[in-house]
């Protein structure tokens, strides 16, 4: 069996934010850096594995920015790395894979987590067919969503992310008034989070920047005020940019060990990795994805939805997060009780850890023994993982 013992992420910056001038790799290291510390006693070279994730890795992300990161901060050189890529879910595939690697009894104690500076994303040029084409080239950014299409690839599922979210507002009926609240209430909880030390031992400073907290956070958001705010994808869509997730830069991280590695690590276990889910469907309804998701989880793990007492679903969109909640007919008020990535923010490749950190921590403090991450994917995929509170508070 595998265990979280302990989770630490950067604060996540805004698109073009106070993490602009921080390198992908840099970050990475500091969220290695933060959780190790919270282990003083754990020998680095007993590490098994460090598996990473990243959605891009076209730049200084330097295609394994796991093994570049592990470098950076210091642990030895005889510790493997490896990065994976599932776009959004890429640090909740991570510690999915990590987990599993203690199970099959390959590692002891593995490093997971994920890193993303969509600020710095870079734009690719694709190589010509044939050598000194005589017209221009055009730079494609790299920061989100499709780029340099397959031809072959039916329009309906390249269609953008907004686009396919208000498909999903249409088909399920979803109102701008409770998407805007939906957001409203994330910044609400999010910045209550902040102002009630909740974040406090789990987010580490970035070294030469000055940021102290979640940047994209407004505690003043209402849903009045963002009534106001101009569709995105449609004129007369419902999807703007105050009920959807921002562009942004961090790193999260999590230790995780096996039951017998704790005095190694020097922790007791604060949650066991108690179910994994993953599904897919169509790429334009990646929204929806989690639903199944989570569901596997839940099965594997043994229990249903009446058991579980917090989730921590990654809010790409209002739209989309509220569609979960309602299928899986659970109480909305057990879902991102400490707000989620509208408020927070959506460094791809960091997110979830990020997610499966906090609900760590919201289980152990609201005591309850059952919690589920659950995360959407681009191109119609999704992940989760059900947790078990073992801090002895359980409910």
């Amino acid at each position: 069996m595998a265990f979280i013992y302990a989770a630490a992420r950067t604060p996540f910056g805004r698109f073009n934010g106070a993490l602009a001038g921080v390198r992908p790799d840099d970050l990475a290291a500091t969220a290695i850096t933060g959780v190790l510390a919270k282990a003083p006693a754990l020998d680095l070279a007993g590490i098994g594995e460090i598996v990473w994730g990243c959605a891009n890795q076209a730049g200084e992300d330097n295609r394994n920015v796991g093994r570049m990161a592990g470098l950076l901060a210091g642990v030895p050189v005889s510790v493997p790395a490896t990065t994976v890529n599932r776009l959004c879910g890429s640090s909740l595939d991570a510690a999915i894979i990590g987990s599993r690697t203690i199970d099959t009894g390959d590692a002891d104690v593995v490093l997971a987590g994920g890193v993303e500076s969509m600020t710095r994303a870079p734009w690719v040029l694709p190589k010509p067919d044939r050598a000194f084409p005589a017209g221009n080239a055009t730079a494609v950014s790299t920061t989100l969503g499709w780029r340099l299409v397959n031809p072959r690839m039916p329009s309906e599922w390249t269609v953008s992310l907004g686009e396919a979210n208000e498909q999903l507002r249409e088909r399920f009926s979803i109102s701008r008034e409770r998407q805007d609240e939906f957001s409203a209430r994330s910044h609400r909880l999010a910045a209550a989070a902040w102002d009630e030390g909740f974040y406090g031992d789990l987010v580490v400073s970035v070294d030469g920047v000055e940021l102290t907290r979640d940047e994209s956070i407004r505690a003043g958001s209402t849903p009045e005020k963002l009534a106001g705010l101009k569709p995105s994808f449609r004129p007369d869509g419902t999807i703007t940019a105050g009920n959807a997730s921002p562009l942004n830069d961090g790193a999260s991280a999590v230790l995780l060990g096996s039951e017998a590695a704790a005095a190694r690590i020097g922790l007791d276990p604060i949650a066991r990795i108690a179910g994994r889910g993953a599904s897919a469907l169509e790429p334009q309804d990646f929204g929806f994805a989690p639903v199944e998701a989570a569901n596997r989880a839940l099965e594997r793990a043994g229990i249903s939805w009446s058991q579980v007492g917090a989730v921590e679903l990654n809010e790409a969109f209002a739209v989309q997060s509220l569609a979960c909640v309602d299928a899986w007919k659970i109480d909305p008020e057990i879902v991102n009780v400490k707000g989620g990535a509208i408020a927070i923010g959506h460094p791809l490749g960091a997110s979830g850890a990020r997610i499966l950190g906090t609900l760590a921590k919201v289980l152990a403090s609201k005591g309850e023994r059952y919690g589920v991450a659950a995360i959407c994917i681009g191109v119609g995929q999704a992940l989760a993982v059900v947790l078990e509170n073992v801090t002895g508070g359980a409910a």
